[in-house]
């Protein structure tokens, strides 16, 4: 990703109703879907100025990877420890075997080799671990937010699909989020585009609207894995070895 993307992130991952609320969805879904031990060990890999970290530590002791030097200062800042700095595909020197949950949050669009990565993860998965992916979807929502995020595919279900399981993983079910605010963000991609105005400016609206979307994207975390959800801006699933 490009500077001002890291930049952006950690001025804004604290306020910003695409982050506040998507850590209430991820949350709700991993308390009903991962099944995880009490003492579960925990790595979330791409981890940015490490707004997902406390949350994730709800469910166990996390570690976290960051390649990016100073977003991963700032992340080891919140975590109290430090980040590693592991590049994907090959994780190197990240402990195989270690961790009941690996969270990759919109994260392995930017891997070119996404197969290569997904098995590299697995490699440190414990028996019976699993991955928590979130992807940004649809290939034809391409704009120059992907460009400065240095996004190399958006991803269909069937794409991510394909991925998981030539990674020689399974999945429990590929399913939407970021649905009921996705009519807006397709109506305001396409005048971007009509009005020659596509740019990757993703700093929160003012405060009055910023609450309402963050309350409305938010109430997916009732929805999530309980009713089917139309199309959205994101795909989410957990994977596990086959």
């Amino acid at each position: 990703m490009e500077r001002i993307v890291y930049d952006r992130m950690a001025a804004h991952d604290s306020t910003h109703w695409w982050y506040r609320a998507r850590r209430e969805i991820l949350s709700a879904y991993l308390k009903r879907n991962a099944k995880l031990p009490s003492d579960a060990r925990i790595l979330e890999i791409g981890c940015g100025t490490g707004h997902n970290l406390p949350m994730l530590a709800r469910f166990g002791d996390v570690d976290a990877i960051e390649i990016d030097p100073a977003a991963r200062a700032i992340a080891g800042e919140r975590l109290g420890k430090a980040i590693g700095h592991a590049p994907l595909p090959a994780l190197e020197g990240v402990e195989r075997g270690a961790y009941d949950l690996i969270a990759v949050l919109d994260v392995v669009e930017h891997i070119e080799d996404d197969v290569a990565a997904l098995k590299a993860m697995a490699q440190c998965l414990k028996p019976g671990g699993a991955i928590l992916i979130t992807v940004p979807a649809h290939q034809w929502m391409w704009s120059a937010h992907d460009v400065v995020n240095h996004h190399h595919r958006r991803y269909s279900k069937a794409a991510l699909g394909r991925a998981i399981a030539d990674a020689g993983l399974r999945h429990n079910g590929l399913r939407w989020f970021n649905s009921l605010l996705f009519p807006a963000a397709v109506a305001a991609r396409m005048a971007g585009k009509i009005r020659g105005k596509d740019d990757s400016d993703d700093s929160p609206p003012v405060k009055p609207l910023n609450a309402v979307f963050q309350s409305v994207f938010a109430m997916e975390r009732h929805l999530l894995g309980r009713l089917p959800m139309t199309p959205g801006l994101s795909i989410i699933t957990l994977a596990r070895a086959a």
